[in-house]
């Protein structure tokens, strides 16, 4: 029972490598599950419309705060543990081992016999993490700036349950075991070093040119 256990958290902990999910994203432009790719939108959309106009249709805070904190709830379930897995193969989760101890994991469908995710559903699931986070960003600048705290409470609230989301699928992306500074610092190690060949090819290139037409005009 304990291999087991062992073998599948030791299988759990794959993630998917930076720049390996092109080989498990299919062009196709199809939407293949309609359903979680509406519950994906639907929910985290009804939640910032029901923040925005929730004073047109009730005056008590507390009952807006409950709508909005629960369409956050359902969004936060749906996408977690539905639209992740369906829609770009990821998934994050956590469990606490028996010495109490708290781990995530953060896995990824690879492999020669993963299914291919559609293109068209991944930029759907991208597009309405990041542009809900930056939403709930606005947000929360104009509730500061009003100085309404209890609505910025909630603001809070939203901005942390979607971070939350993009956060770990972010990591599932990028590999768990991966920090994303040193990431950053790679790419950009990368690209200088690309640069640097670059103009150097170039320089080595123009005084070949230089050397040559200088002893053209010679003869």
């Amino acid at each position: 029972m304990s291999s087991n256990k062992k073998s599948l958290l030791e299988e759990s902990e794959e993630t998917l490598n930076f720049g390996e999910e092109d080989e498990q994203v299919d062009k196709d432009k199809r939407l293949r599950h309609p359903v979680a790719v509406f519950f994906h939108i639907f929910f985290r959309v009804s939640a910032l419309v029901a923040y925005i106009l929730c004073g047109w249709f009730s005056s008590s805070f507390i009952t807006n705060f409950v709508v909005v904190v629960l369409l956050l709830c359902m969004d936060f379930w749906t996408v977690k543990n539905i639209t992740g897995r369906l829609l770009v193969g990821l998934r994050w989760w956590n469990y606490v081992n028996e010495k109490g101890e708290s781990h995530w994991i953060y896995e990824s469908r690879k492999g020669s016999g993963a299914i291919k995710t559609s293109a068209a559903e991944a930029r759907v699931f991208w597009l309405a993490l990041v542009a809900c986070q930056i939403v709930w960003g606005i947000l929360f600048f104009g509730a500061l700036f009003r100085l309404n705290l209890k609505w910025l409470m909630l603001v809070i609230v939203g901005f942390c349950m979607n971070g939350a989301n993009l956060y770990g699928y972010v990591r599932c992306r990028i590999g768990a075991k991966k920090n994303i500074t040193s990431l950053a610092s790679n790419f950009l190690s990368v690209q200088l070093f690309k640069s640097m060949v670059s103009s150097a090819a170039k320089a080595a290139s123009s005084t070949t040119e230089n050397k040559q037409n200088s002893f053209g005009d010679q003869h």
